[in-house]
């Protein structure tokens, strides 16, 4: 069968390179490439995107290898309609991996047309590695490959201030646009870069906060068949995603006429202040992700619909987003259980087969952002620990054990953390002792959770109990237990 192409499509409109985006993943491609295409279809943002591969595994190759060209499934319910829609996204011209391709990226810093800059590297890739320096080819972190790159951009057209770009960071950390830039202010002065630089980075770039909300399983590794049969050309790029949308942009409103989707009815929103947005959604629906991918996937399940449709798991899911997520948060109580319905409904979508494992990339620098402050919170408000959450904390201790049965994990993690994980777990015989010497050590680590979390109290016994039963007893009866529990466990563990 023949593969998707431009010849095959007869597609022969070209737009200027306007966005350069930094990820080569299923959700930037289901999601801000998808919405670039929709404002294309209507003559109003008139640009492509060229995809950078910033790792070295991506899709890169498959990408320019299909000249840009996607299929995007958009399938779920909404107004109790079922919807199961399909369409070519055209928006990206090529891709270019920064591993043998830097010149390359570097000439993109000299294109007038760019204006824009996306990234989704996930809440692990936007953070400060000292040891990057601006000749590495290419530098480990995305804030220092950028910093590069903008640097390039200031030299070429001499710091003229309307060349500056507009930074849409899509990663799931609180403040990404800020917390990105100052890295880079960080890199241009320890580099040492010139103040005049400095100086144009504040002054030429916008550098926006942003919150996004799409589930996008991806590729449809189960369903690939039936779909390239109903097409009728082949794709290795499918991508599966839910009809439903969210973009929030903290930033001025000139932003509404140089991405105006709203013009077409999009759900993207330029405001002053995203803090509300993004609160409800990360601790609610992405809080949710996290704490049930260790429980589900140890309960031996696969995807998050089976997670919240099985008896054991939808309880207990339920129970924490009710009784210690919602209650955390000073919000109106009616609107949050409101919001979390929705998101149930969404997570049952019979179309979408949204695999825990996916989910489970860089999972404790998720569980750090998404459910560390719930639980902190929780604790200050209520003096107890949320047991829920705890208990998904033990989960994922024993998830970065590394197996689930006989059958091995593939974890992927920060390479230090799966070291330290792997390290403790090797000496650890399972017993009592050993497991709460394991968990001090996990708890204690500041360079994981920017804190000691020995020193909440009760913490340690906590996931200590917690995790033994997971470790004696499996994880159903482990579950099983806790919900016959009335608060969380505090008592000594010798």
């Amino acid at each position: 069968m023949e593969r998707l192409s431009k010849s095959l499509l007869n597609v022969e409109h070209e737009f200027p390179e306007k966005v350069l985006q930094f990820g080569t993943g299923n959700f930037l491609r289901a999601f801000c490439d998808w919405q670039i295409h929709e404002m294309n279809k209507h003559g109003l943002f008139k640009g492509s995107v060229v995809v950078v591969q910033s790792t070295e595994n991506g899709a890169v190759d498959l990408i320019n290898e299909q000249e840009g060209l996607y299929t995007l499934y958009l399938q779920g319910m909404m107004n109790n309609t079922s919807i199961n829609e399909h369409e070519v996204i055209q928006s990206i011209s090529r891709g270019i991996n920064l591993f043998n391709e830097y010149e390359k990226y570097l000439n993109m810093a000299k294109n007038p047309d760019l204006r824009f800059i996306i990234s989704n590297t996930t809440e692990a890739g936007i953070s400060y590695v000292q040891n990057d320096t601006l000749t590495d080819v290419p530098q480990k972190s995305f804030p220092a490959k950028l910093t590069a790159f903008l640097y390039e951009r200031y030299q070429y057209f001499n710091g003229d201030v309307s060349k500056g770009l507009i930074i849409l960071p899509c990663e799931l950390i609180e403040d990404n646009g800020m917390k990105l830039k100052t890295i880079i202010q960080k890199h241009a002065k320890n580099w040492p870069l010139p103040k005049e630089f400095s100086e144009w980075l504040n002054a030429a770039n916008t550098f926006c906060n942003t919150l996004v909300d799409r589930i996008v399983p991806g590729f449809p590794k189960d369903s690939v068949k039936e779909k390239t049969e109903e097409l009728g050309y082949r794709d290795d790029l499918i991508v599966v995603g839910e009809k439903y949308h969210l973009f929030v942009i903290e930033g001025p409103e000139l932003l509404k006429e140089e991405f105006p989707a709203h013009k077409i009815g999009l759900n993207v929103h330029i405001v002053n202040d995203l803090h509300s947005y993004r609160l409800k959604k990360v601790r609610i629906l992405n809080g949710a992700h996290t704490l049930m991918t260790p429980v589900a996937f140890l309960s031996g399940l696969n995807t998050v619909r089976e997670a919240v449709t099985a008896d054991v798991v939808k309880d207990y899911i339920q129970t924490v987003i009710n009784e210690e997520i919602i209650p955390s948060m000073n919000f109106p109580q009616e609107e949050m259980r409101q919001y979390a319905n929705d998101v149930s409904d969404r997570f049952k979508n019979p179309f979408i087969h949204h695999y825990l494992l996916s989910i489970s990339l860089n999972s404790i620098s998720k569980f750090k952002t998404r459910l560390l402050p719930t639980l902190m919170d929780y604790e200050k408000k209520f003096n107890m620990l949320p047991k829920g959450i705890v208990f998904s904390l033990s989960s994922l201790i024993y998830f970065y054990r590394g197996y689930r049965g006989e059958e091995k994990i593939n974890l992927i993690d920060d390479q230090d953390i799966i070291a330290l994980f792997q390290k403790l777990w090797s000496n650890c015989n399972e017993s009592d002792n050993s497991i709460k010497n394991l968990v001090k050590n996990i708890l204690s680590e500041k360079s994981i959770w920017g804190y000691d979390l020995t020193e909440i109290k009760y913490m340690t016994n906590s996931v200590t109990k917690h995790l033994i039963d997971i470790s004696k007893y499996g994880m159903v009866e482990a579950l099983q237990q806790l919900s016959t529990t009335k608060g969380e466990a505090n008592e000594i563990i010798h």
